[in-house]
């Protein structure tokens, strides 16, 4: 199952006690003040790592509590730290706490999201000229407590766009090694998947999301709420079946266009090119210089489950890379 958001409550341990300790030894049966401080309370530490692809070990545990800080000891001995709990998570992970970002995972990190509580003086820190043998000790602060949010998008170089049942994943698995699930029916993929592509010298991942509808902005079907997997691409492919014919391909192309400019008009913003699917079912061979005519940018033509013309898509992709 694929997760890609979540919610989760992380509390960082509370700082140790310090004590009220006297010296007490033969022949010195009214020392001074001896109490240590208490140890630090465990940090809570998110680690972006590549070898996580999902969020979904969260749907099993969602609370995560740091180790408090052991209390002082006599003869100032500082208690032992709190032990620290590491959290992974995919990269492209973002960290928010009520809205406000935390953190955004774009690189191999780690960041204290809650942090422990100090520890507690002992009795030995208050002592002074006045003062020589005070009685007194202080409690370890209480760490830090948060409920966080947590938003995967994944970081891939090119973007699949289209309808359900456009051919996105068929694609995908005929230029990487991804195996998304094929089947000749609309929403087919329910979640996005990631394909690794080797191309002559230049290696670069590509993301297949589940088909956009008319309407998605408005909150029907699945693709919008993964659009956001595309957010961080350079390159968007915009996959159209055009079995339909040149007015469908217009239609669809219009509701793409739309429904990404609906979620982020930095969409709009990426380079993008035309990528006209199931042309062993056209007879209209030239339909893609009509639709160019149409689209201002490049349009190619091929036929994924064919293998037809696979190759020229690539070399766009490589060379708006270099």
């Amino acid at each position: 199952m694929f997760i890609d958001r979540t919610r989760i409550y992380v509390e960082a341990g509370d700082g140790g006690d310090g004590i009220v300790s006297f010296r007490r030894e033969r022949f010195m049966p009214k020392g001074g003040p001896d109490g240590g401080n208490g140890g630090k309370g465990g940090d809570i530490i998110i680690c972006g790592r590549k070898n996580v692809n999902t969020l979904y070990h969260f749907k099993f545990k969602r609370f995560f509590k740091a180790k408090k800080g052991g209390n002082g000891g006599s003869n100032n001995k500082t208690g032992a730290n709190g032990r620290d709990v590491v959290i992974d998570v995919p990269l492209g992970t973002v960290v928010k706490e009520g809205g406000r970002l935390l953190h955004d995972f774009t690189e191999e990190e780690c960041v204290v999201v809650a942090r422990g509580g100090r520890g507690g003086r002992g009795n030995a820190a208050f002592k002074s000229a006045t003062n020589r043998a005070p009685r007194i000790s202080e409690k370890g602060e209480e760490g830090e407590k948060k409920e966080l949010s947590l938003e995967l998008k994944l970081i891939a170089d090119v973007g699949l766009v289209g309808l359900p049942n456009a051919g996105k994943s068929t694609f995908l698995s005929v230029i990487s090694r991804a195996r998304p699930n094929i089947a000749p029916y609309p929403f087919t993929t329910l979640s996005p998947y990631l394909g690794y592509v080797r191309y002559k010298e230049d290696d670069f991942i590509v993301a297949d999301i589940p088909g956009i509808i008319e309407g998605a902005s408005k909150g029907k079907g699945l693709g919008l709420e993964f659009l956001r997997h595309v957010e961080r691409t350079t390159f968007l492919l915009l996959i159209i079946d055009a079995s339909d014919g040149f007015e469908e391909i217009k239609k669809t192309y219009d509701i793409l266009i739309t429904e990404m400019k609906n979620y982020s008009e930095g969409l709009l913003q990426k380079r993008r090119c035309v990528v006209l699917n199931k042309m062993d079912l056209v007879e209209e061979k030239d339909i893609g210089d009509r639709v160019k005519k149409e689209v201002q940018c490049d349009v190619f033509s091929i036929s994924a489950l064919k293998k037809w013309g696979i190759e020229r898509v690539l070399e766009w992709i490589y060379n708006q890379r270099r």
